[in-house]
């Protein structure tokens, strides 16, 4: 069972940071709109609605593609729309497996939805590809290992997180649960 205080730090990353890596990219136009509304948490079926344009309308790179996929999915993960966010990051991961915020967000969903176990293996991959969001995949890989089991790699985890992103209360505040004991 996910532990409610790391959902509602997740809940409460995805929503008020933008954290579920949302993507730049240079195509402009529509593309550039879709990145926007995810980055800004626009939930509107409008913000949709531009995403799907990007993507049936504009002429994009693969890395824009790919990246425009990852933002419209993230906007689906955020309106609790779990098949069409899963649909949309594997087909970013169809175009460019080494997408690590695809990864990433993935992760995010599966924790998000009390998949843990799931998650462990995307967010690992995410770090080997090097995310942009380090101290977020060390989160969620903090609460994946606590819900299976895994404390003393969940605290660990955590204290990576805080030393990657020191301002960032979520951390700091969970660490505050662990009693550490000297052997």
């Amino acid at each position: 069972m996910t532990n409610l205080s790391y959902l509602t730090a997740i809940a409460t990353l995805t929503l008020a940071t933008g954290a579920g890596a949302s993507i730049i990219t240079v195509g402009g136009g529509y593309a550039q709109s879709c990145y926007a509304a995810a980055d800004a948490q626009d939930l509107r079926p409008q913000a949709l609605d531009v995403c799907d344009r990007a993507l049936s309308e504009q002429a994009l790179t693969r890395s824009d593609h790919a990246a425009t996929l990852v933002n419209r999915g993230i906007i689906h993960l955020r309106r609790a729309s779990l098949t069409r966010a899963d649909a949309d990051f594997d087909a970013a991961l169809a175009i460019d497996p080494a997408l690590a915020d695809a990864w990433l967000n993935k992760a995010i969903l599966n924790v998000r939805y009390g998949r843990s176990a799931a998650a462990l293996p995307l967010v690992n991959r995410a770090l080997q590809l090097k995310t942009r969001r380090p101290a977020l995949a060390y989160f969620v890989r903090a609460v994946a290992n606590e819900d299976s089991g895994n404390v003393a790699a969940a605290y660990q985890d955590l204290q990576r997180a805080r030393r990657l992103a020191p301002k960032w209360s979520e951390p700091i505040v969970e660490l505050k649960r662990f009693k550490v004991r000297q052997l």
